[in-house]
Parts: structure tokens; sequence; C-alpha cells
């Protein structure tokens, strides 16, 4: 069976950080585009990061960059989004995506196996 298992997410201060991990099952996660997405509540699904398959090309959005990276562990068929300098409007659950497409776009369109998601909350 075919499954992302997402996990991390917590509650943190303003400032603080986290790290979520999107764990494969029954594929090989480095053949596929992963992407992350995060949806708050009353919004729409905003794509966050992906990095690409093979190449490990990676993309960002801007309201994260500098401040999200994220990164792939072959070995744990693992991955990874490091959440630093978070704000409370990064509060949302965010979902972790697979596409066997080559292309890392931010689009929900073309990612067909999604996780369950996982909570991040940022707040004092």
């Amino acid at each position: 069976q075919l499954q992302l298992v997402e996990s991390g997410g917590g509650l943190v201060q303003p400032g603080g950080s986290l790290r979520l991990s999107c764990a494969a099952s029954g594929f090989t996660l480095d053949y596929y585009t992963i992407g992350w997405f995060r949806q708050a509540p009353g919004k729409e699904h905003e794509g966050v990061s992906c990095i690409s398959s093979r190449a490990g090309l990676t993309n960002y959005a801007d309201s994260v960059k500098g401040r999200f990276t994220i990164s792939r562990d072959n070995d744990k068929n693992t991955v990874y989004l490091q959440m630093n300098s978070l704000k409370a409007e990064d509060t949302a659950v965010y979902y972790c995506a697979a596409t066997s497409s080559r292309l890392c776009v931010l689009l929900r369109r073309g990612y067909d196996l999604w996780g369950q998601g996982t909570q991040v909350t940022v707040s004092s």
C-alpha cells in the first residue's frame, strides 16, 4: 500500500523552529517529486516547498524563502521540512504529497498521493 505519513507538528512560539517529516511506505521516495502544502482555517491550500525526483531540485514559496528548508534522506525514505523563524501566519495543517512528475511545482494539481496532515500552531 502506497502511503505518506507526516509527523513533527506541534505548538511553537513565534521565532521557534520545527522539523516536519514525511515518511513514505510502499514506494521509493527518491523516484517521486515531493511537495509540502499547508492549509490554514478558511484559506486555500498553499504550496510551501517541493523537491524534485532524483536531481533534488528545490522550490519555495516566497512566504517561506530563507526560513524553510526541504531535504530528502533516501536511506530513511523520508523528506523533511525544517521550519525556522516561525510566524503566527505559518499556523496551518501541513501536508506532504507525491507526484511522478519530475517538475517541482507548488500547485496541488498533479500530486496524486497525499498524507493525512500534521498541525503546526505558532502562538505565544
